[in-house]
Order: C-alpha cells, then structure tokens, then sequence
C-alpha cells in the first residue's frame, strides 16, 4: 500500500515547517509539537482556552509570504529557530518572548490585513483545522497528479502534510475514509478529506502565490481535496520507509 517518504511537524501553525526521520504517535494526539501554537491577530474571537479553529490565527490564505519559513525546534531548550529568505533566522521560546517574534515577523505580513498579537497554544493537543487532534497523511502519488495538470514543479511543502506515502496510486487515499491503516507500529483511523484553501497556491520558498492549486483540484479532480484526516489509535513508531497496509 506504500512507504512512508517524508515526515513533517509546524511547531507553529502557519509559521513554519520541520523535517523529521521518525516520530512516536500516541492514541488520541496529534504529532508531537505539531502545531502546538498558534499566532492570534487583532480581530481574533479567541478566548484563550482550548482549541479553536483557523480564522483567529495568523494563516497563510490570508498572509501568503508566511508559507516561505522553515523551522527547527528543539525540544529539549524549548526553543525554536525560524528562518525565511527575506527576513533571515530568529531563535526563541514561544512562551516567552512573543513580542521580539511578532516584532520579527511583521515584515511578511500586509499593512491592510490582520495584526499578529500573540502565541497561544491549546491544551494537551496541537491547533490542527480539524476541531479534534489530527494527523494529516498525503501521497506522493497525487501530489504528481496535481503537478503534471500544473504543468510545472511543485513543492511538497505546499500541502503542510504531516506522513507522505510513496508507491499509491493517485487519490487512492480517499477511499480509506473510514477504515483503519497501521504505518509502522502505529495504528489510525481514517476520519476525512482535507478541503484544501489558498494557502497551497504560495510557493514555499518565496512566499508567492504562484499555482493555481484549487483550481486544478477543481477542474481536475471534481474536488477541492488534498490529504485526509486520521486519527491515532494504536500507539506506536513511524519512521521513514515503514510499511502502510490498510486494516
């Protein structure tokens, strides 16, 4: 069914992504640290508890020059080092120098849209879209399918999946919605499609939009879907090249 080819975490929603070799889910949790803040702005109904969902943060459909950062997080320090090509690297702790980082990141963002305001972070789970603590799963296989109706290349890093899978067929992912797989030693339940938004459309290295991504999915496919929702359900290891089989 496929092999796990990448492995992803966004210590914080929208502000940057990490490339990792392994990872241990937990029943219930999303990745470790993924997502585990998030950036609030000046017109937010956020109340501060819990989760919420994506129109409170500062997201790269709305301040597309957000999706050209890269991050590091070690979580030993508690600290995490963001780099991006126009404003270059910034090191800190999120639960403590929130202003020196909304100082930092002003530049990428627009004069006429939302403020960033702070970093919040929820309870024992990460600031995913989806209202319960997801994993996200994509394939490599339609992640071609999409770039050869482009016509050009297309970053991976657009989709800001979490496991990526080799050796599916295109889109053969949406038909295990509702089913269980086990990647590694870990078990999921495939819960639903991930509805794609304009963020996708920014190139991850400059922050550009600079791909019609919905409209492809769209005209193409019939659908605005890239990747599904799963939710853990066996503890358990994955680790680049591990096995997939569905359940």
């Amino acid at each position: 069914m496929g092999t796990v080819a990448d492995l992803w975490r966004h210590p914080i929603k929208s502000h940057g992504r990490e490339k990792l070799a392994a990872v241990d889910l937990a029943t219930g949790k999303c990745v470790p640290w993924d997502r585990h803040w998030a950036v609030t702005h000046d017109v937010a109904k956020y109340d501060g508890s819990g989760w919420a969902s994506c129109q409170n943060f500062m997201i790269g459909t709305r301040t597309p020059k957000l999706a050209g950062i890269w991050a590091e997080f070690d979580d030993v320090l508690g600290q995490i080092t963001l780099r991006h090509q126009d404003i270059g690297a910034f090191t800190f702790d999120p639960n403590e120098d929130a202003e020196a980082f909304l100082k930092w990141i002003e530049p990428l963002c627009p004069a006429d849209r939302a403020v960033p305001t702070g970093i919040v972070s929820a309870d024992g789970r990460g600031m995913t879209d989806s209202d319960y603590p997801s994993v996200s799963i994509m394939t490599r296989s339609s992640h071609a399918a999409v770039e050869a109706e482009i016509g050009t290349p297309l970053e991976l890093e657009r989709w800001r999946g979490n496991i990526w899978l080799d050796g599916t067929q295109p889109f053969e992912e949406l038909e295990w919605i509702g089913k269980t797989i086990r990647i590694g030693s870990a078990e999921l339940e495939i819960r639903e499609p991930i509805k794609r938004c304009l963020h996708t459309a920014a190139n991850p290295v400059t922050g550009e939009r600079d791909a019609d991504t919905l409209g492809i999915l769209k005209s193409t496919f019939g659908h605005q879907n890239f990747g599904i929702y799963a939710v853990v359900t066996k503890d358990g290891q994955v680790a680049l090249g591990n096995q997939t089989e569905v359940l």
